[in-house]
């Protein structure tokens, strides 16, 4: 199990990119840290989530 925003979620072995891109988050908006590291946008296609992961994605909203 990896934890998303603090929700346990059934999908280690899965590429971040993969999760992204099936829970509809627009890369172009967000910024996601695993285990207290943010990982540079050049690398969600390579890292791949593992068991007990603790993932936290933070969406930038714009407004005025």
């Amino acid at each position: 199990m990896v934890t998303v925003n603090g929700r346990d979620l059934d999908i280690a072995g899965k590429t971040l990119s993969e999760y992204l891109a099936t829970a509809n988050y627009d890369n172009r908006r967000i910024v996601v840290e695993i285990n207290l590291e943010i990982v540079p946008k050049t690398q969600y296609d390579s890292t791949v989530l593992k068991d007990q992961d603790t993932v936290e994605v933070v969406s930038f909203i714009g407004g005025g």
